[in-house]
């Protein structure tokens, strides 16, 4: 086969569409992630100009990737703003391209009833542009506890009703602790889960999650495939996961793997990203861009050529299952 051959099929492989969970829905096994688009210097050091924003929407609806993922509260709202000005700009979303978003409790608020939730609907609708919104996900729930968001006039019982009047068409769930995300799809109410920095390089704490999902039919949509940019840059340039100082094993297990890669003349972030791909429970994997540039820089990152003897010397180099977020 071709070298030509061969750079195709790999292009294939990060871009046709597969199978959404039970939802009927298929998506393709890349996500470009929109949080750092509503500029969210606190946790991303830098601030993205409305410009910026713009023309990189302009080139992701534009683009091969036909998923993105937001939420009420990037930026404050500025990200779901920012998307539906350039939803606008082309005439609202593109034939065979999925949107999702998350509810969340109004900014600097703690209510996560389910009067805010259709507030929270409510509002991404308006600042989207769209009325029906195909997958919407109970977002970050450990601020309340499992119990808290399954009461009665809850979150989730709200969402439930939204999708019984046609509102929502698919319920997610999108958060940290792997527990109690297992209990999230263990209700049966739940489509699709959304995971973060649990599944990298660096942590494998959601695999009963990954295991569960598998045998409920649920899609696991993986983000942070880079741990916030760790997994990028390396240790010395950036020395947090998960938005947090790395520990002294996590970053020398960074740099050992960073050393491998680079014997190997791969990328360490082609490595982050190809080890959430290459996983089969895994249906599609979240990753951020601010510039149009980043589009094709992630396709080539996810079709670059990785030694298939490479991933069990990085396995090796997992760090303690101690550090792992759990």
């Amino acid at each position: 086969m071709t070298r030509a051959a061969n750079d195709r099929t790999a292009a294939d492989r990060v871009l046709d569409p597969r199978p959404l969970g039970r939802t009927g829905l298929s998506v393709p096994p890349l996500c470009i992630g929109t949080s750092a688009i509503g500029s969210i210097p606190r946790i991303y050091g830098y601030e993205v100009a409305e410009d910026q924003a713009r023309d990189t929407l302009r080139a992701v609806l534009a683009g091969p990737i036909r998923f993105i993922d937001t939420s009420n509260s990037y930026g404050a709202g500025a990200s779901e703003q920012r998307i539906g000005a350039a939803l606008r700009e082309v005439g609202g979303l593109p034939p065979g391209f999925l949107l999702s978003t998350k509810v969340d409790p109004a900014p600097g608020s703690d209510d996560f009833s389910g009067a805010r939730v259709r507030a929270s609907l409510a509002e991404s609708s308006e600042r989207l542009g769209l009325t029906e919104l195909p997958v919407v996900h109970l977002h970050d729930p450990e601020k309340i506890g499992f119990e808290a968001a399954m009461a009665p006039g809850g979150p989730v019982e709200a969402l439930v009703a939204l999708r019984e009047e046609g509102r929502i068409g698919h319920l997610g769930v999108a958060g940290g602790p792997v527990g109690m995300l297992r209990r999230f799809v263990g209700t049966g109410l739940f489509e699709v889960v959304i995971t973060h920095n649990r599944w990298t390089l660096l942590d494998r704490s959601a695999e009963p999650l990954l295991a569960d999902c598998a045998a409920a039919g649920v899609a696991v949509v993986n983000g942070a495939p880079f741990g916030g940019g760790i997994l990028v840059k390396g240790p010395e340039a950036a020395p947090r996961y998960a938005y947090r100082d790395a520990s002294d094993a996590v970053r020398d297990s960074v740099g050992a793997m960073q050393a491998a890669c680079a014997r190997a003349g791969v990328p360490l972030a082609a490595a982050a990203l190809q080890f959430s791909l290459r996983e089969p429970r895994v249906t599609s994997t979240i990753v951020g861009i601010t510039r149009p540039e980043r589009l094709d820089q992630t396709l080539e990152l996810a079709t670059a050529p990785v030694p298939e003897e490479l991933w069990p010397e990085l396995a090796a180099l997992t760090p303690p299952a101690a550090t792992w977020l759990g």
